[in-house]
């Protein structure tokens, strides 16, 4: 009986050997794909989300579908994705949240090694607006009437820990503004309470606030860029309009769970750095008040370590708790 139990534990281990000799054998990719943003529709990761997959569908000749798995300042998706085979069908939509969740929560998987990089996407500064109704039209005017109204102006995000809070953060810290955050579930949501003229403030990624700047719904006092932006071109940098040494960038980029073959992330990267050479590419970035941006998967690895250094600094002179 020992025998025949230690014979057929042979043979199922030679099955298992022989199907994932055959799995492995079969052109990446075998089905369709699924790209993670841990954020809802409508924000900036889901705008270049569904960008970038429509076209990475093309190149892969096979779907590339968009999974919105918001929550918990994105750890809910990225989790989910650390989680995922590591076999290039389940990737992951990363931003500047990435970089400083590390900082705000205690992370049920590592940063550091949960995921292997395979491309920077893009950049894009964050903007400063305020609602059309609040009588300012600088961002000087708007310092002046917050020193005048300490504690009674208020700046929405899409929620506690989010790139929104921390970008006014840096903001507060560095102006000196009395201003009072007011937390949202999605930088969406955010933007149009301002739009609404609930709140009266708020900092974040052009690629969301620059629709409603163009249709007048929002006034841009100034951007988080070291230059002025070509799109914007008479909205100053936040630096130059009165806080000097403020710079802000979101950027998004494509992850993949750690132990991703290599030949995978090549391939990968290397339909990814194809489209971001596009004209199209470029040309749609430019039009969402975003820059389409390459790096090596090595590159792009050391440009996260250096982003989560940064911003750890901001949470702690912040005093900023997670919920």
């Amino acid at each position: 009986m020992s025998y025949r139990r230690a014979q057929r534990r042979a043979i199922l281990a030679l099955l298992l050997a022989l199907f994932s000799a055959l799995a492995a054998a079969q052109p990446y990719p075998s089905r369709p794909v699924r790209l993670i943003v841990p954020f809802p529709p409508g924000a900036s990761n889901d705008i270049v989300g569904r960008m970038i997959a429509t076209q990475l569908s093309e190149e892969l000749g096979k779907p590339v579908v968009v999974d919105n798995r918001s929550g918990a300042g994105g750890l809910i998706g990225t989790e989910a994705a650390a989680n995922s085979p590591a076999d290039g069908h389940t990737l992951l939509l990363i931003s500047l949240a990435y970089a400083f969740n590390a900082s705000l929560y205690k992370l049920p998987y590592d940063p550091a090694t949960a995921f292997a990089p395979v491309a920077m996407l893009g950049t894009g500064p964050v903007v400063l607006v305020v609602t059309s109704k609040l009588p300012v039209n600088s961002l000087k005017d708007l310092l002046a009437l917050a020193k005048k109204k300490p504690g009674q102006l208020n700046y929405a995000s899409g929620g506690v820990g989010s790139f929104q809070h921390l970008a006014s953060a840096l903001f507060k810290l560095q102006s000196g503004a009395d201003i009072v955050h007011v937390p949202f579930k999605g930088s969406g949501p955010a933007m149009m309470d301002v739009v609404a003229g609930n709140t009266q403030m708020a900092i974040g990624s052009t690629l969301l606030m620059l629709p409603q700047i163009r249709s007048g719904r929002l006034k841009a006092l100034g951007v988080g860029s070291t230059k002025r932006l070509a799109f914007l071109p008479d909205v100053p940098t936040i630096a130059e309009a009165g806080v000097p040494g403020y710079e802000a960038n979101n950027w998004w980029g494509i992850v993949a769970p750690a132990g991703t073959p290599p030949a995978v992330i090549g391939r990968l990267h290397k339909e990814l750095s194809a489209i971001l050479a596009s004209a199209e590419t470029k040309k749609r970035f430019e039009s969402e008040g975003g820059e389409a941006a390459q790096m090596t998967p090595h590159e792009f690895g050391r440009f996260i370590t250096a982003e989560t250094a940064k911003w750890a600094k901001v949470v702690t002179e912040s005093g900023i708790k997670a919920e």
